[in-house]
């Protein structure tokens, strides 16, 4: 784990946006591509991990069976072991007891090729993740692109399709139309082609539903994912792995690609670890089953913070 400073050809500031676009990509940090080789990834501590009620999902589990913390924890380390085996640098977020849902670090700040966004979190008791993001770039010596104002938004509404175009996610109860339409505007400036998904507050993120694989192959659950999606997926020449409903909702297309080929994977996303396989990829399936009550996937604990081409 580290949280040591790197050094860095671009100084910490907090807003390196250019308000009129043409940022420059930052020299040692950032990416393209969400399915470029990763190489330095940024995940929360579980330590003070807390099942509370964020989602129908956490709601659900919580009536039924809540989770398991120590057994969350252990899953949680075994997915740290997972990056480090594929040589991840993984960098932690200072574990803070008033934070028990900072273990989804995917939310509280967005990684670009420009540096990091902070983003606006839509749940009263995960506002202060936000602050501590900023201390966590700011150790790293990471600057912030900017940081959203105009609305509520979560980083897992911020999907990198492919390089220079993003689909933004907005289900108004944890991303709001306003700072959805902020952050679009900020890469329709730079030049990126954007597109703004509107999906049911049911699924929190779109990227419970769609998760770029490799380049041009994304992972798609088609029965819950607007069809004018899909086929503005298809028109880009993306061919989809669909993931069956039942899987999705236990979070099995919310997994982390870590690019050449290589994936890890919740253990029960049984379709999409079968033909991924049957393609060559190498996946490290683990079991979350117990963390992913508290709400969230593979994909909604981990911020890429750079990977290389």
């Amino acid at each position: 784990m580290s949280l040591d400073i790197p050094s860095s050809k671009d100084p910490f500031c907090l807003q390196r946006r250019n308000l009129s676009g043409g940022t420059a990509a930052l020299s040692d940090w950032g990416f393209q591509n969400e399915t470029d080789p990763l190489t330095d990834v940024l995940l929360g501590s579980p330590a003070h991990l807390q099942h509370l009620s964020t989602s129908s999902l956490s709601r659900k589990h919580l009536r039924d069976a809540p989770c398991n913390i120590q057994v969350a924890q252990a899953q949680h380390a075994e997915m740290v072991s997972a990056y480090t085996h594929f040589n991840v640098t993984v960098h932690l977020h200072e574990p803070t007891i008033e934070l028990p849902m900072q273990v989804y670090a995917r939310d509280s700040s967005v990684m670009t090729p420009y540096g990091a966004v902070i983003t606006a979190m839509a749940n009263w008791w995960r506002r202060g993740e936000n602050y501590a993001a900023i201390r966590t770039y700011e150790k790293l010596g990471i600057p912030i692109y900017d940081m959203v104002t105009a609305g509520t938004f979560e980083g897992g509404d911020f999907n990198v399709i492919e390089e220079g175009c993003v689909l933004i996610g907005c289900g108004g109860a944890r991303t709001q139309e306003e700072g959805a339409r902020q952050v679009q505007s900020w890469f329709d400036a730079e030049g990126w082609e954007t597109r703004l998904a509107f999906i049911d507050e049911y699924y929190v993120h779109i990227d419970l539903m769609v998760v770029p694989i490799a380049p041009k192959l994304t992972a798609v659950c088609l029965d819950c994912t607007d069809p004018e999606i899909v086929d503005w997926l298809k028109a880009k020449g993306h061919e989809i792995i669909d993931v069956p409903f039942q899987e999705t909702m236990a979070l099995g297309c919310n997994f982390m690609s870590l690019g050449k080929d290589r994936v890890i994977a919740p253990t029960l996303s049984t379709s999409l670890i079968g033909k991924l396989r049957a393609r060559g990829f190498e996946v490290a399936a683990i079991d979350m089953s117990e963390i992913s009550k508290t709400g969230g996937g593979i994909h909604c604990m981990a911020q890429a913070l750079c990977r290389g081409s």
